[in-house]
């Protein structure tokens, strides 16, 4: 699509400079109708909210999205011939903007805006494929409507109104409880599904070669599973199917194991925490955080509502947070830290649930969803459609799928014990990280109280800013300095 057929902001935002938009990051906190109290540095706002247009929103929450598939380009045979294990770690096809373990798309962002509270769906498999069929592979021949069709197909409303908490510790930290959330603003929120991708790494890491393959631990208990055969017999005595085991020390190893993991290589499951799934939010966070700096909005990475009330929604205590359900431990065997002895955010009924109870019925089925949805008849695995769209030719999806190896069936059982064992000693799942863990970051996006920045600070800091509204409101007028230039009107800057 042809540049001047595009509007005048749009058109300006596809020819932003990436290093210009690096360069040029700043937090810039101040939106617009927000008034600061600094002593002689204070600034009232004469100004309403003015909150984001649809296309802009829908900019970001694309920027977040999918970008069509992910290359399946590793190594299916060992230097010796061999067939290499690890095969079959991904867990979808359709690549996204960010960078996630296993291609797990583990990060749902909850977007919050003056309307209410909306999920942006993770659109899987041939889902996402009919949603990126018809548009132009590259953003830069988008047309408007495309963007907001996109952005429309994947928001799920939550609850109608903002997040709202009281303006005091431990709900906001700071000047964060003056400028925080206002009217007007956009807020995206980061939540990982931790159960999901977690039984995912574990089935991967059980996947090494002989010799390689790690004994997940228990730092919380005094003693530990030497062998995938203690624990099966850990299982069993802790349901009451079998006689007592004598537990063997941490520091005590038997050589005797049947050989299938390597006590050698102790993993504890503790200090894996997420097992590394929550890296992709932050590579989101980056990504909207550029996407807003090259639209030329206000954007604010900051400490979100204290993690612990986040998910929680509570009207009758005034809490309005994003609603998830919470189960408290039933039973557990064990005394064990926070955040094991805490209630667990489990999901939202029916719009995001994680894989555990009360949306299972038991561990070994939460396994057995992970493996079917891998290779199941619809499974990534099974379907040489959803692959070939990386390759040139068609046939070489096929050919992966027949030299790429699953899981061994050992990896399985041992995976499906672990999980039980976690369950059953601690009455929830995960227990050394919550099902659903939110980083405690939000990012907010905002348009800028420009009279307050060109009354205090330097115009080179905010130029981009500044001329906004001429770019994308041509009905208003920027505030922009006369002598500050910006990208979307010379290419010199």
């Amino acid at each position: 699509m042809a540049g001047e057929s595009r509007s005048r902001g749009l058109d300006a935002l596809l020819r932003y400079p990436l290093l210009q938009a690096i360069n040029e990051r700043r937090t810039r906190r101040v939106a617009r109708g927000v008034s600061v109290l600094a002593g002689d540095l204070s600034h009232r706002s004469a100004n309403p909210p003015r909150r984001l247009e649809p296309l802009e929103e829908a900019i970001l929450i694309c920027t977040t999205g999918l970008t069509g598939v992910v290359m399946h380009d590793g190594p299916l045979e060992k230097p010796s011939g061999a067939p290499e294990d690890l095969g079959t770690m991904f867990v979808n096809a359709p690549a996204r903007s960010a960078a996630s373990p296993d291609n797990g798309q583990a990060t749902s962002l909850f977007m919050i805006n003056d309307d209410g509270i909306f999920l942006i769906r993770r659109p899987r498999g041939r889902e996402a494929a009919t949603l990126l069929d018809g548009l132009p592979r590259s953003w830069n021949e988008w047309r408007e409507e495309d963007w907001l069709h996109v952005a429309e197909a994947v928001k799920i409303k939550v609850q109608d109104g903002r997040i709202e908490f009281p303006r005091s510790f431990p709900y906001y930290i700071g000047w964060n409880k003056q400028l925080s959330n206002p009217p007007g603003s956009t807020i995206f929120v980061p939540v990982v599904d931790c159960t999901r991708q977690y039984i995912n790494v574990m089935l991967n890491l059980l996947s090494e070669p002989e010799g390689q393959r790690p004994l997940f631990v228990d730092d919380w208990q005094r003693f530990r599973p030497r062998s995938l055969k203690d624990w099966g017999a850990w299982a069993g005595q802790y349901l009451g199917l079998g006689p007592k085991i004598p537990y063997q020390p941490i520091g005590g190893v038997d050589r005797a194991t049947d050989g299938f993991v390597n006590p050698d290589i102790p993993i504890p499951l503790g200090a894996a925490h997420t097992l590394a799934t929550d890296h992709e939010a932050f590579f989101l966070m980056q990504n909207l955080t550029l996407a807003g700096q090259a639209l030329g909005l206000g954007v604010w990475g900051h400490a979100s509502i204290w993690v612990q009330y986040i998910l929680q929604r509570a009207p009758e205590k005034g809490w309005h947070g994003i609603g998830f359900r919470y189960l408290t431990p039933k039973n557990p065997k064990a005394k064990a830290p926070v955040p094991a002895s805490q209630h667990n955010p489990v999901g939202i009924d029916g719009v995001l649930e994680g894989l555990c109870p009360p949306y299972v019925k038991s561990m070994d089925e939460a396994v057995d969803i992970v493996i079917e949805e891998k290779y199941g008849p619809d499974g990534l695995f099974s379907d040489p459609a959803l692959l070939a769209r990386a390759y040139r030719k068609p046939q070489d999806a096929e050919t992966y799928l027949r030299l790429a190896q699953r899981h061994p069936p050992e990896a399985v059982r041992y995976v499906k014990d672990i999980c039980n064992y976690i369950y059953d000693t601690y009455g929830r799942f995960p227990a050394h990280v919550d099902a659903f863990h939110s980083p405690g970051y939000w990012v907010q996006f905002h348009h800028l109280e420009t009279e307050y920045y060109e009354r205090f600070f330097d115009p080179q800091l905010w130029r981009h800013q500044a001329a906004h509204d001429s770019l994308w409101h041509s009905q208003q007028h920027s505030r922009a300095p006369a002598s500050v230039a910006s990208f979307g009107d010379n290419d010199e800057h």
